[in-house]
């Protein structure tokens, strides 16, 4: 399997500095990051904490597919949604102190018992659930 990579470019300090996050592996673009905006009001610039979002729910909707396919069952759609929490950090600092995950699927057939088992093992089996697991890591999964 092939590896994925991106380059941050920082200039200044914590809080007067700011970067830029480029996607090398798939070049489709350079993101503006900063402290203030990562800790406060985004004002159109992407954070560590939405990028880690956006990986765990892309990553969460591909696994429910592949749990799905081995039943031969396909979803008519899958959405899912992850919200990163930056916390305070006992110590000092800071942590992500949490990820909520919400996930809505339509699926012809399949009951909201089967579903909330198969969203179990998606969420259990997901890399980047695997990744992050000393994060805690909340699921709301229903069919729609």
């Amino acid at each position: 399997m092939p590896s994925r990579d991106a380059t941050t470019h920082w200039v200044g300090g914590l809080q007067n500095g700011k970067g830029e996050v480029t996607l090398d592996s798939s070049n489709a673009g350079t993101f503006s990051v900063s402290f203030p905006t990562r800790a406060g009001n985004p004002d159109g610039q992407t954070s560590p904490e939405e990028l880690i979002a956006a990986a765990h729910s892309s990553c969460l909707a591909m696994n429910l597919s592949g749990v799905l396919e081995a039943q031969k069952i396909t979803a008519d759609s899958i959405d899912v949604s992850a919200e990163v929490t930056l916390g305070p950090a006992a110590g000092g600092g800071f942590e992500i102190s949490g990820i909520a995950i919400t996930l809505r699927a339509s699926i012809e057939g399949v009951t909201a018992e089967q579903f909330a088992e198969y969203a179990e093992t998606a969420e259990k089996t997901c890399p980047v659930s695997k990744a992050l697991a000393g994060t805690t890591i909340t699921l709301d999964a229903a069919l729609n």
